[in-house]
């Protein structure tokens, strides 16, 4: 197999990823590419990474193309991840929208393999199991995410023992998964059932999707640069009502989107408004 990765075919890939991702590489990232297409190489029976660029940018085999996109993105992930979100959402967000007179959905924007709106769900339960007759006309979890191969896999909601391992506290594991084949476990069906799984991709045009109480876009952000970033952030807030909110990553910011959010302080951490 060539994995020597020439100038010309690298510069051309950074641009065909920032125009259908938005990700920008920048330079001297040719190691990343390689580690990352060689595994869709395998796939397509391809030992050239020159050639094999070349058919991803001319678009001429669609599913050639969408693996080698799906293969840079990012998937790393695991439950309940920082905490700090899904306390605010407990004590916060929750309570200010369990008498609504709406159903409450709330959009996982970028869900990988499924354990962040697995973990909105068992929150959403448990918040109702302790309030009876919180959300009475009933909740909505839409998860989306760029790769279709990570979402078909999020939808079975079947994990190993290293991902369980990742973050799970062991009373929720009891609570919420059942023993699957060998030693997976499996996501129990009432919260499984509770989310939705979509491809979407945030460079696209997503208003169709309907207005969220609360969106979760935590930890994407990065890969974009400022003016996409500026450009997704407007186009989510679009889809919030004023005072809903928006959920970043500890390291992500709303530059270029103040005039429309707001940061909320919460004990425990922050999250964004949407201003009236």
């Amino acid at each position: 197999m060539t994995i020597a990765l020439s100038e010309a075919r690298y510069a051309e890939f950074a641009r065909f990823l920032a125009q259908r991702l938005g990700i920008t590489l920048g330079e001297n990232k040719q190691y990343l590419v390689k580690s990352r297409l060689v595994i869709a190489m395998r796939e397509f029976d391809s030992t050239d990474i020159n050639s094999f660029i070349g058919t991803v940018t001319s678009g001429r085999n669609a599913e050639l193309t969408n693996r080698a996109l799906e293969s840079m993105t990012t998937n790393e992930t695991f439950w309940f991840r920082d905490e700090y979100p899904y306390q605010i959402l407990n004590d916060t967000l929750l309570p200010a929208l369990a008498n609504h007179n709406k159903k409450l959905r709330i959009w996982s924007s970028a869900c990988s393999y499924g354990q962040e709106p697995y973990s909105i769900a068992m929150i959403i339960h448990q918040y109702m199991q302790k309030h009876p007759g919180a959300f009475k006309h009933g909740v909505q979890i839409i998860a989306s995410d760029i790769s279709q191969k990570v979402l078909t896999e999020a939808q079975k909601g079947s994990y190993d023992e290293l991902a369980i391992a990742r973050g799970l506290p062991a009373a929720m594991q009891q609570k919420y998964f059942t023993k699957g084949t060998g030693k997976r476990l499996e996501v129990v069906d009432y919260i499984r059932n509770m989310v939705t799984f979509k491809r979407i991709n945030l460079m696209d045009n997503f208003a169709s999707l309907g207005e969220f109480d609360v969106i979760f876009c935590r930890n994407v952000l990065i890969y974009f640069d400022n003016e996409m970033k500026a450009n997704i952030l407007q186009k989510l807030t679009a889809l919030l009502p004023v005072d809903g909110a928006l959920i970043l990553g500890a390291a992500e910011s709303i530059s270029g989107a103040q005039h429309v959010l707001q940061m909320q302080k919460c004990p425990r951490g922050l999250y964004y408004a949407r201003r009236a």
